[in-house]
Formats: structure tokens, C-alpha cells, sequence
């Protein structure tokens, strides 16, 4: 594969250029659990009750994983610089009426809107960065910094939530994008060439955009309602049902139209699948492990919504250095299937010594091991499944892989999230009515919560170990023939 030919991808311009891109995708990541912090003002402010303030989170994961494989589609079609700064300036000014809102209407759906535009930014995002790196280790470094941004930006959510909702007010957490956002802009118009990935095609399959977009939506829908709903009522399957044969006309559309949305060739490639599915297992285990830590810190051990922040630092530095140059490192020394495993392998670690946590835990011994090995995890694991995902296909299909590992990711981190938060309310409730004291039960609802999300780790470094395709550092530039 051969370097773009345009300025930044030249000269040392690239990296000022991928700082930016980094920045706009942490505005995206951020927005993801910044919120979480902030839902108890937000109720009180706003009078919403307990379940209609779930869809202050919900509105965003609808159209963020109903969207993302149209937005790297769109990228492949339009230009990836085109559809970043579109994407860029539609998250602004949704962020710009969220902070604004005054009504539950008005944040949900301009809550909605933020999650369309994360879908087209996330998307193209990878895109634009394997466009500007070329060369096997710079690309290596390049995926290092944006892999540190996404498995880091989580955790920082969380602590910076917590001092703008006590410093100032909830409605900051949404305003503090405007300045970033303007940025952003500014520098992609001045260091992303235009000519950077343009393609003459303009064909879109209108009918696969409709059916796999619904049944995503549909998918992400059943799953954020499951527990509020029952996960075997009637409207909960038949959602789960339609998304499937909505699923199931999508693939059957892709066989038959001139261009696909998603061809299936690229599932014959045996690390993009294998990425992908990985990637499902991999984000049902983070999910559980930063969203039930922090429950199990704020309602077991009685943590402020800023201590819980804290608490995450350690995690957020083990990921900077390794994410920055170690990972890298290690994929150009030992290619992407062992890195991928041993990361996946210490998350598991991570993610038992938090099965185990008590009820009276302190940080130092409860909680501090499971933060570094999880943080060391993902900081060595992220680098090398996008780059796996990534790999092998062409620079014009760049966009749609990228689509379809960050849905894999969305997807997986959902469905995940779901399952383990029913399995311990549905455990802590057991030890309630078994007449265990409250804090007891709701710990050991946790425990058992956690003690899956290992499995599902421990799933994936075995998938990666065995399955995953290696990579020599001489392969990593791009596209196999």
C-alpha cells in the first residue's frame, strides 16, 4: 500500500493531524460515561423519574450503534475528512442543546442526535488514520495513541464528570465540548488534506442502509429495555426477533445489489472476523468492569462520584504508557496475536480479583490490582485487535471495517452491559429475599457479575490465542494482496 498522496501524509504534519483526530474522537468517548456521574442532578433538575432518566444514556447508545456501519460506509463513498468534519460539527451543536436543555424532551433527543453524529466520527475516525500511516511502525505507534484515547477516555469521563457536576452544574459536562469542538475543526480544515482517501463511486445500497440500520437500532432498543421490561416478555423477544430478520434480510440484500453496504467477502477474512467477534467478548467484560466498579465503589463503599473518578487514575496511567510506545513495541516485536492474548489474559486477571472484592473492601487491596492489570490489559489488547480488524482490506474499504469493529465494540459493550447488570440485580435480589443483609447482597450481585465478564475475557484471549491469524512487523503496513 502506498502513502496518500497529500501533504500531511509527508511530513511530520501527520501527527499534529492525528492529535486532532485523537481529540475529536475523545469528545466522543467522553460523552459515553461522562454523563453517568451527572444523572442524580440531572434528575433532580430536570424532575425526570427512575426509568424515563434512563434514556438520557439510552437515546445516545440507539443511534451511536444503530449508525455506525452506515457511517463508515458514507466515509468510503464521500471522503472520510468530509464526513469527520461533518461529524465533528453536528456533535458540537447537539452538545451545545443538551447543555441548553431546560426539558427532559428536549435532552433526549438532543442526546440522540449526539449519538448519530459519535457514529460518523468513530467510523472514520480509524479511517483517516490508517490513510495519514503507511509505514508499518509508524502506523503501529499511530494505533498505540488512538487505542490508549479510546480505552482511557472511559475513565477520564468519570473523573471529569465528577468536577464539573460539583464545581459547576450538570449542564457543563455537555458545554465543555463547544471550545473542543471549534478546535477540532479548525485544525482538520488546516492539517487534513482533501485528497485524503476520495473515491469516484457514489453508489450507496439504499435498501442494506435501511434493513441494517433498523435492526441495530431495533437490537440496541430491546437490549437497554431488557431489564425494565423482562428479557422474556413478549416485547422484548419480538423486538429481539424482528432485529434478527431484519439482520437476516440485510445479508440476503448484500448477495444481490452491484454495490453492498457491507460485502460479505471481507467475513472470509480470517482476523477481521475473528477481530470482531473478540472485540463483542472484549466489550462485554470493560463495560462490566468500569460501570460496576463504579456502582460497586458509590453504593458498597460509599465513594463520591469524584473518589470513584480517582479511582480510575491508576488504570488511565497504566494505559498511557503502554498504549504510547509499549504496545507498539510489542506488536512490531511479536505481532498481533500474542500481544491481543496476553492483554485479554491480564483483563481476565483484572476482572477476577474484582469478583472477589468484599463488602468492606479498601482501595489499596480490593481495588488498586484489579484497576493496574485491567488498565495494563487494555492498553497492551487495544492496539493489536484494531489492527487486526484493520489489516487486511483495502484502503477504499477502510471506512466499512472500521464501522464494523466499532459496532462489533458498541454491540457487544450493550449487550454485555445488559446481561451482567440483570445477573446481579437478579443475584442481589436472591441473597435479599434469603434475608442477607443489604450491602452483602448487593456486593455479592456484583461479585457474580464480574466473575462473567472474566469469562467472557478469559473467551477472548483463548479466541486470539488460537484463532487469530499472526502478524510479522513487516505485514503491518496494510492491505494483503
Amino acid at each position: 500500500m502506498t502513502a496518500p498522496a497529500s501533504p500531511a501524509a509527508g511530513s511530520d504534519h501527520r501527527w499534529l493531524a492525528l492529535i486532532v483526530l485523537c481529540l475529536g474522537v475523545l469528545m466522543i468517548v467522553l460523552d459515553t460515561t461522562i454523563v453517568n456521574v451527572a444523572l442524580p442532578s440531572i434528575q433532580t433538575d430536570l424532575h425526570f423519574t427512575q426509568t424515563s432518566l434512563a434514556w438520557v444514556v439510552n437515546a445516545y447508545m440507539l443511534t451511536f450503534g444503530g449508525f455506525l456501519l452506515l457511517g463508515g460506509r458514507l466515509g468510503d463513498l464521500y471522503g472520510h475528512r468530509r464526513l469527520f468534519l461533518l461529524g465533528i460539527g453536528f456533535f458540537t451543536l447537539a452538545s451545545l442543546a443538551c447543555g441548553l436543555a431546560h426539558n427532559q424532551e428536549a435532552l433526549i433527543w438532543a442526546r440522540a442526535f449526539q449519538g448519530l453524529a459519535a457514529a460518523v466520527v468513530t467510523a472514520v475516525a480509524l479511517s483517516l488514520i490508517m490513510d495519514l500511516f503507511s509505514e508499518p511502525a509508524d502506523r503501529a505507534k499511530a494505533m498505540g495513541v488512538y487505542g490508549f484515547v479510546c480505552a482511557g477516555g472511559g475513565s477520564l469521563g468519570a473523573l471529569l464528570g465528577g468536577v464539573l457536576t460539583s464545581t459547576l452544574s450538570w449542564h457543563w459536562i455537555f458545554l465543555v465540548n463547544l471550545p473542543i469542538g471549534v478546535v477540532v475543526i479548525a485544525l482538520s480544515l488546516r492539517l487534513l488534506s482533501k485528497t485524503l482517501n476520495q473515491h469516484p463511486s457514489r453508489d450507496l445500497d439504499v435498501a442494506g442502509a435501511l434493513s441494517v440500520t433498523a435492526s441495530l437500532m431495533l437490537a440496541v432498543y430491546a437490549i437497554v429495555n431488557g431489564n425494565e421490561m423482562g428479557w422474556t416478555s413478549l416485547r422484548t423477544v419480538a423486538q429481539l426477533l424482528i432485529a434478527v430478520g431484519l439482520l437476516l434480510a440485510f445479508l440476503i440484500i448484500e448477495t444481490r445489489v452491484k454495490a453492498p453496504l457491507m460485502p460479505l467477502r471481507l467475513f472470509r477474512l480470517r482476523n477481521l472476523a475473528i477481530a470482531n467477534i473478540i472485540g463483542v467478548l472484549w466489550a462485554a467484560a470493560m463495560f462490566a468492569w468500569f460501570f460496576l466498579s463504579a456502582l460497586y465503589m458509590q453504593l458498597v463503599l460509599g465513594y463520591t462520584p469524584l473518589e470513584v473518578g480517582l479511582a480510575f487514575l491508576p488504570a488511565n496511567l497504566i494505559m498511557a504508557v503502554f498504549s504510547l510506545g509499549i504496545s507498539a513495541r510489542l506488536v512490531m516485536r511479536f505481532g498481533i496475536r500474542l500481544p491481543l492474548a496476553v492483554g485479554l489474559a491480564l483483563a481476565t486477571l483484572g476482572l477476577l480479583l474484582f469478583s472477589q472484592a468484599p463488602v468492606d473492601g479498601h482501595f489499596l487491596p480490593n481495588i488498586l490490582p484489579g484497576m493496574l492489570l485491567l488498565g495494563l490489559g487494555a492498553g497492551i489488547a487495544f492496539n493489536p485487535l484494531l489492527l487486526a480488524a484493520m489489516n487486511d482490506v483495502a484502503p477504499s474499504e477502510s471506512g466499512l471495517a472500521s464501522g464494523v469493529v466499532n459496532t462489533a465494540f458498541m454491540m457487544g459493550g450493550a449487550l454485555g452491559l445488559a446481561a451482567l447488570a440483570s445477573l446481579a440485580a437478579a443475584r442481589t435480589e436472591s441473597h435479599l429475599a434469603a434475608g442477607l443483609p443489604a450491602l452483602s447482597a448487593l456486593n455479592d450481585g456484583y461479585q457474580g457479575a464480574f466473575l462473567v465478564g472474566a469469562v467472557f475475557a478469559a473467551l477472548g484471549a483463548s479466541l486470539a490465542a488460537v484463532m487469530m491469524r499472526n502478524k510479522s512487523g513487516e505485514s503491518l503496513g496494510g492491505a494483503e494482496a
